[in-house]
């Protein structure tokens, strides 16, 4: 059973406590994306769970043992970085296999598992190359097949797609997932992109100054985010947030009226609707503004309106006939409203 488990995890810098009571399971098998802003903790974490960082306080357990002072080496853990780390003077065999004829695993062994994982990664054909000689996407399958080819317990990945393009990163996130599911090995990835998370985890650990804001699956945290920073952080577009008033049945200030999704308590409140969420009406509708953006990305319009008091962000089809200048309405269905306290930022599930 390749389980991590973290009971308890401080981190302490000096004076300064970077990470505080952070508790967290990952099963066997599981593939667990920290996602959050640079400076959050989410690096830090997996540098303690690698042996990197040391452990100010708490456990931490690898397949149910206790790893706090175990050497990296010890723990049954591979690494891929950011950076790809590979020796320039070795050819990309020797670079993958350098680990294994290090620790005096005989030759026959290595060429066994050679085979299945430059074929995997599709770098059969570059194996004397050197890592000059590779393209960025390239050295990255060389770095993941080093790691693969140690048959770990877990595979720790510090976000490992950020230097290369768009393209590349998509096409290495296919790989990184068939890989997952193919080896049937306990994966950690740390980003800061919600794109990478959401197609790659099975669950996504959403942190924030030092703790974890959210835990859940991609659909759970998309669709009920528990915080204003959860609902910020996950979707793009971004979401809208408005401060508004609760009256009876609904929501509003002078410039907008939303249905209520459920009986709220009168006052100040803080409402969040995804620009997806918002449909043309020819009616009087929730919101009427003017357009003052207009930006075609192919499938999708996204569309900024004012009415001099807000502003909102509206993701509509391409085929929608907007121009700037315009005066158009819009309305929502209830179910999409996200509610927040005020004060404390928390989603608002119900109240009497």
């Amino acid at each position: 059973m390749a389980t991590v488990e973290c009971r308890d995890i401080r981190k302490i810098y000096g004076a300064l406590e970077v990470m505080s009571d952070f508790n967290l399971k990952v099963n066997d098998q599981e593939f667990v994306v920290f996602l959050g802003p640079s400076g959050c903790g989410k690096s830090t974490m997996l540098r303690m769970i690698a042996g990197l960082e040391e452990i100010t306080g708490g456990d931490l357990l690898i397949g149910g043992k206790r790893m706090n002072d175990r050497d990296p080496g010890d723990r049954g853990i591979a690494m891929v970085f950011q950076n790809y780390a590979l020796y320039p003077h070795m050819s990309v065999r020797e670079n993958i296999t350098f680990g294994l004829e290090r620790a005096g695993v005989a030759k026959v062994e290595i060429e066994q598992r050679l085979a299945p994982v430059v074929e995997a990664l599709g770098l059969d054909i570059y194996l004397s190359r050197k890592p000059t000689e590779l393209s960025g996407g390239q050295q990255q399958r060389v770095a993941i097949a080093r790691a693969v080819i140690k048959t770990p317990e877990v595979f720790l990945f510090d976000e490992p797609l950020s230097n290369l393009d768009a393209k590349l990163r998509g096409s290495l996130r296919v790989e990184i997932a068939r890989l997952h599911r193919s080896l049937k090995t306990t994966s950690i990835y740390v980003t800061h992109d919600q794109l990478e998370a959401m197609t790659l985890a099975d669950r996504i650990v959403l942190m924030k100054d030092g703790r974890i804001e959210q835990m859940g699956t991609p659909e759970e945290i998309y669709q009920t985010p528990a915080t204003l920073f959860a609902a910020g952080f996950i979707g793009t577009p971004n979401m809208n947030f408005l401060s508004l008033e609760a009256f009876d049945g609904g929501l509003g200030d002078r410039s907008i009226r939303l249905a209520a999704p459920f009986s709220i308590r009168s006052g100040p409140i803080n409402v969040g609707i995804r620009p997806g969420a918002f449909q043309l009406t020819d009616g009087a509708g929730a919101f009427r503004g003017h357009v003052e953006r207009n930006e075609f990305h192919g499938e999708t319009r996204l569309v900024a309106l004012r009415n001099g008091i807000h502003e909102i962000n509206v993701a509509l089809p391409a085929s929608a006939t907007v121009n700037e200048g315009d005066v158009v309405n819009l309305d929502v269905a209830a179910e999409d409203l996200h509610l927040f306290e005020p004060d404390t930022g928390k989603r608002i599930i119900g109240r009497e």
